[in-house]
């Protein structure tokens, strides 16, 4: 499942006439990168949900050619947020374990092995399997802590592992999401810690290129930095 319902308030006025994930960076719309690299990993289905100027979400896609195929599950403004946003989708993910990104982050991950990995982890009896990266300037706290064992607790200054920032990229069980009411707003950070607090989550940390497409500022630092890796690859 691709998130794509947010406004994206700190980016406006862009936002007011181009939904987030058809922000451009490198050639081509937030979204289609990661559709493209669900399409380079084998992805059977991909799930959307537009909301904030949807319509033009669902004709953008519409205009792409080849994989993954894709369902559409709109959401009423505000948004039901992430984990009201994923259990609204169930149906149309149809699958016991799914991946979810945000689409308004930008990273080259290497899809297919991560949900190898990811696999692994719930098959030895975990909920989710989450991204974590260094923390960003934007946020020197971090979200969770990483444990050696590859758990991750819900206090980023647990004693146990390392401070890190949720990357808004995860691999769930369907039954992590079954039991929240459908259609009712409901974030993922408090669902998260819970299954924490019950050891049910497990992470890996990420070094590559990882960015949080939220302010102009990271928009256009990150513009930059794409096209100085294509001069040099030239």
């Amino acid at each position: 499942m691709v998130l794509a319902a947010g406004r994206g308030e700190r980016l406006r006025p862009l936002t007011d006439t181009c939904p987030k994930p058809l922000v451009e960076v490198g050639g081509k719309a937030l979204i289609d990168h990661w559709l493209d690299r669900l399409a380079d990993a084998g992805c059977r289905r991909a799930v959307v949900n537009p909301c904030w100027l949807g319509e033009r979400i669902v004709a953008h896609l519409a205009r792409r050619e080849g994989p993954p195929p894709l369902r559409f599950s709109p959401e009423p403004a505000p948004g039901l947020e992430t984990a009201g946003g994923v259990r609204q989708a169930l149906a149309l993910i149809d699958a016991e374990s799914f991946l979810v990104v945000n689409a308004d982050v930008y990273c080259p991950l290497d899809v297919a092995a991560f949900v190898c990995r990811a696999q692994r982890q719930l098959q030895a009896g975990f909920l989710a399997h989450l991204l974590l990266v260094p923390n960003p300037a934007h946020r020197p706290g971090g979200d969770f802590a990483l444990g050696k064992d590859a758990m991750v607790y819900p206090d980023a200054e647990d004693a146990r592992g390392k401070p890190l920032t949720f990357a808004g990229i995860g691999f769930y069980c369907a039954e992590f999401f079954r039991p929240l009411p459908a259609g009712k707003r409901t974030p993922l950070a408090p669902l998260l810690r819970a299954a924490m607090q019950e050891g049910k989550v497990s992470g890996e940390r990420y070094d590559g290129l990882w960015v949080d497409v939220g302010t102009p500022e990271r928009l256009h630092a990150l513009r930059r930095q794409l096209s100085a890796a294509s001069e040099e690859s030239k």
